[in-house]
């Protein structure tokens, strides 16, 4: 026949398709080993919009029927969870009431505006260990008291640089830190969590106090 040449009896045609179709999966299998080729792709796939709405539309009615109910049922968990939350912020500002007497003998101590008494000022440790050794450290600290009274012992007021202290070392807080801030940090000298009113939206907030600082100039 014209316009076709065999080889082996098997069509010319035929055989340089052939070795077409194996070039074409080498180079397929040489680019789908690049990895920038791979991460391409990957990037298309994710940008590609997930709709479930088109898979639920796909379902039977009888599903989608039961899909609804389960929406119902959570919009009215959604209102439990709403009550539930309401709830812990009422009792947190019941008790935010009960702390505050608390917290204000902490700040005066803090800021040196009162001065502790000797039953407050008095810790017992729970440790034994720590206990012990203080038993055996009794008398030579009785010793050493009495050689401390002959020389003048700094008394500064409150108790300098607390909340910057709390603030380096609790992790949480030390992470939010940097340098710039410590200088200010070292004047702050109460911190309070004030609740919103009954009846009025949850929106807890926080309420710094600063040294007030003179200036000289």
């Amino acid at each position: 026949m014209a316009g076709h040449s065999f080889s082996d009896g098997v069509p010319s045609d035929s055989v340089e398709a052939a070795k077409n179709a194996s070039n074409t999966e080498k180079l397929t299998d040489q680019v789908m080993q690049n990895p920038r080729v791979l991460a391409a792709l990957q990037e298309r796939l994710d940008s590609v919009p997930h709709t479930p709405s088109s898979y639920i539309e796909t379902l039977p009615k009888a599903v989608k029927r039961r899909i609804n109910a389960l929406k119902q049922l959570q919009v009215r968990c959604a209102h439990i969870e709403a009550k539930f939350y309401e709830e812990v912020h009422d009792l947190e500002r019941k008790y935010a009431a009960l702390y505050q007497p608390l917290f204000d003998k902490r700040r005066e101590f803090i800021t040196g505006d009162v001065e502790p008494t000797d039953a407050e000022s008095e810790w017992h440790s729970e440790n034994e260990e720590e206990e012990k050794l203080a038993g055996d450290m009794k008398n030579k600290v009785v010793i050493t008291e009495k050689e401390a009274a002959t020389a003048e012992e700094p008394n500064p007021k409150g108790i300098p640089e607390f909340w910057f202290t709390i603030f380096r070392n609790v992790d949480m807080l030390s992470e939010l830190v940097q340098e710039y801030d410590e200088p200010i940090l070292k004047h702050l000298q109460d911190i309070k969590v004030k609740f919103s009113d009954p009846g009025q939206p949850m929106h807890p907030g926080m309420e710094n106090h600063w040294m007030k600082i003179l200036n000289s100039h």
